[in-house]
């Protein structure tokens, strides 16, 4: 699976998450220069809606941040999860395709089992399509 991957800072939980997806056999999109956090929000959630990539993730110090820039782009839901059963849900219920995570708040190993609950989480529930698609009205 190809990831767009995407954070305006580096550390230990930053790490651990490139290299989960690295380890776990995804293509990281990542871009040239590191912009800052709107300017990346906005690069993962194009690479997604370009078919760049099949999912984005993005990091910054709360990941509302680069969420919120994500979600400028017409198509991305990006959902900002914590916790494995948030970023389960986020996928089923809503249909995620871009994944934020605080890189302050979270331990790298939380970060990515949050991941891998994410991107294993591939098919939204039937019974919400409705709502996803109202997601999509203004």
């Amino acid at each position: 699976m190809r990831v767009a991957f995407a954070t305006d800072d580096e550390n230990e939980t930053t790490r651990a998450v490139a290299a989960a997806l690295t380890e776990d056999g995804h293509e990281l999109i990542r871009p040239d220069a590191s912009p800052t956090w709107p300017d990346l929000g906005r690069f993962v959630g194009q690479a997604v809606i370009d078919g760049r990539a099949d999912y984005g993730v993005v990091m910054c110090w709360t990941g509302t941040g680069t969420a919120i820039a994500a979600n400028k782009i017409p198509g991305v839901r990006a959902a900002v999860a914590w916790d494995p059963w948030i970023a389960r849900g986020a996928r089923l219920w809503n249909d995620a395709n871009v994944l934020a995570m605080s890189l302050k708040r979270l331990a790298p190993d939380v970060a990515v089992e949050v991941l891998r609950a994410f991107l294993e989480t591939a098919t939204p529930d039937p019974d919400e399509a409705e709502n996803i698609a109202g997601i999509e009205r203004p």
